[in-house]
């Protein structure tokens, strides 16, 4: 399960939980301009903008699970188990794969405004990426500066709602996530005054009274409630530090912890790495569930339609960071880029001493 949301100070932000029981080797992952793909009903594709994000490279094939694109437009597919429902081709449409909308996506639009556009006539098409790999039951989280859409293809077609409280985790179908804060209405951040009856006489004995109610179970419904109360409750100053760190707070509120949530066979549900991109300035941060030191990279540290790549890269004997120079024209390097696309491998026992990896290969 897993849970998404948007923040904005003078920056706007977008992130995620990505809770599983197991990795399949998350990447923090570059897209350039002009990448190409082959899309499954519509053909080739090359990416107007480019992305970043988090992504299980798939030989050159990045599945994404939460990116940002160089115009401030971020998207989060988070499950949907038992609900979603993918359709056949349909004439007249813009007929789509699940593991194909974010590239596309991000790689067309700009705004919300021109997602709204683009969707209008999009169908999301029931094609796997492979016999290994098959069809995700996903819904997505969409947002920009100016606000946020949920997008679910259920049984009776495609449908975009409006998202006011900047939250999503998994099911029910949204609608129904966003009725059940009517049962928790009176919550407050501030002391409530007594309302159980005249002249009874009820002490405040702690502080916190306001949100006493407030969800903290592991489930679905129950983390939406809790992540929008905190998301819109939240207070931060301007600065990157202080934003980004209020961030992570947001959607540490609602993190899984080992043993907390069994499945079967003794495996535990656990929050594998939590996600904060700045959507203006295309740094993206992250945490993993070993390591909470917030590491970031910079997408426009170097030009992003250039002729090579420069990276940093973990080395994990030494735990230690190592430049390293890719050319686009390699079909394999040291730190897996094939073309001109740039995923660096997130590991949970990485303990680095610097915060940054950047795209030019600096440490600050």
């Amino acid at each position: 399960m897993c849970t998404a949301a948007t923040y904005t100070t003078d920056s706007f932000y977008f992130g995620r939980n990505l809770d599983y029981e197991f990795s399949y080797g998350d990447e923090v992952t570059v897209t350039p301009r002009a990448y190409p793909f082959s899309l499954r009903c519509m053909g080739d594709f090359r990416t107007k903008y480019a992305m970043i994000g988090m992504a299980y490279v798939a030989g050159e094939y990045p599945l994404y699970y939460d990116a940002v694109n160089e115009k401030g437009l971020g998207i989060a597919g988070l499950n949907f188990v038992g609900n979603a429902v993918y359709h056949p081709a349909q004439d007249g449409k813009s007929n789509v794969a699940q593991f194909e909308l974010i590239p596309w996506m991000l790689g067309s639009c700009a705004t919300l405004a021109e997602v709204r556009t683009l969707l209008a006539k999009t169908n999301i098409v029931n094609i796997p990426f492979s016999e290994q790999l098959p069809l995700a039951q996903l819904h997505w989280l969409i947002a920009d500066k100016t606000g946020s859409i949920v997008v679910e293809s259920t049984a009776d077609g495609l449908h975009i709602y409006d998202n006011p409280v900047g939250v999503l985790t998994n099911n029910p179908p949204f609608p129904q996530q966003l009725f059940a804060l009517n049962n928790y209405r009176a919550l407050s951040p501030r002391t409530p005054a007594v309302a159980f009856a005249d002249g009874l006489d009820l002490p405040v004995y702690s502080r916190g009274l306001g949100a006493l109610g407030l969800p903290g179970d592991l489930s679905s419904q129950s983390r939406f409630v809790r992540a929008a109360f905190v998301r819109m409750n939240a207070k931060s100053g301007s600065s990157e530090a202080e934003s980004v760190g209020q961030f992570f707070h947001i959607l540490h509120a609602v993190e899984q912890q080992r043993g907390c949530c069994e499945l079967d066979g003794g495996k535990y549900e656990i929050t594998l790495y939590t996600s904060c991109c700045n959507a203006d300035k295309g740094i993206y941060y992250y945490t993993t569930y070993g390591n909470h030191q917030i590491t970031a990279v910079d997408m426009h540290r170097k030009t992003l339609t250039g002729t090579g790549w420069s990276a940093i890269r973990w080395c994990r004997a030494t735990n230690c960071a190592a430049k390293l120079i890719l050319h686009p024209k390699r079909e394999k390097s040291a730190c897996n880029v094939r073309q001109t696309m740039l995923y660096c491998t997130v590991h949970e026992t990485f303990h680095v001493t610097t915060a940054w990896i950047e795209i030019e290969g600096v440490l600050i």
